[in-house]
């Protein structure tokens, strides 16, 4: 007796039991990965917006004095400010943190045309900090050193948001006052159209996100690379 064929040309011959389901789990687990990635995506250019408008609202205060005034290398026109707001009386010392260990004294008071009697009498470099973390420790060293309540923090305004994060977290109990450099306004320009310019802001964005999950996750407890307190009194005797 003849048996008799088994259909194999029906839709479902040749599948493997279960294989309609773990597709459906595919097709549902990808599109909630893409939900989840466009919600991000939101979230950060949003984030980043909201960022961008707040450093272009950055304007100096007035009027405004401090105790001491710390200044984060990165550029001659932040020293040239800094030193300018000590010459005008708005704060007792001048901290300049992060400086090169192979900078001198008389460079940087050359570089800035600045007076000898200023830098004898009232600037403190710091040779340690390698990062904005490594600024707040030695900035946080300095305060302590002059009981300091009051101190007026002078770098780019792109990089003020994190820099004010990071010294707040390092010592809770002093007043930080910005005092930002703007060397371009974002709110009489379209920054979205200049390279380097997005370039900067989207880098210390992400760096503030990392400095919030930092924080989060209690690795801001972690000391940066600043090993040990190191000051100098710029001295331009000798």
């Amino acid at each position: 007796m003849v048996e008799e064929a088994q259909n194999t040309s029906g839709p479902l011959a040749g599948t493997r039991p279960g294989a309609p389901r773990r597709r459906g789990r595919l097709r549902r687990f990808l599109r909630l990965g893409g939900l989840v990635f466009v919600l991000v995506l939101a979230l950060f250019v949003g984030g980043f917006l909201y960022f961008a408008n707040m450093v272009g609202s950055m304007l100096p205060p007035e009027g405004i004095k401090a105790d001491g005034i710390v200044v984060l290398t990165g550029g001659s026109q932040r020293l040239k400010l800094a030193l300018d707001l000590l010459g005008k009386g708005m704060g007792q010392r001048l901290l300049i943190s992060g400086v090169h260990q192979s900078t001198t004294p008389q460079q940087l008071r050359r570089l800035t045309r600045s007076s000898s009697a200023m830098f004898n009498c009232c600037v403190d470099m710091g040779y340690e900090a390698l990062d904005t973390i490594g600024n707040a420790q030695e900035t946080v060293g300095w305060i302590s050193e002059h009981g300091y309540r009051r101190v007026l923090v002078v770098t780019n305004n792109y990089h003020m948001p994190r820099s004010l994060i990071e010294l707040r977290r390092a010592d809770p109990q002093t007043e930080f006052i910005a005092y930002p450099v703007i060397n371009s306004n974002l709110k009489t320009r379209n920054w979205l159209a200049d390279r380097n310019t997005l370039r900067i802001l989207i880098s210390e964005y992400v760096k503030i996100i990392a400095t919030g999950l930092r924080g989060m996750t209690g690795l801001s407890n972690f000391p940066g690379p600043y090993p040990h307190s190191v000051r100098e009194k710029a001295s331009m005797g000798g």
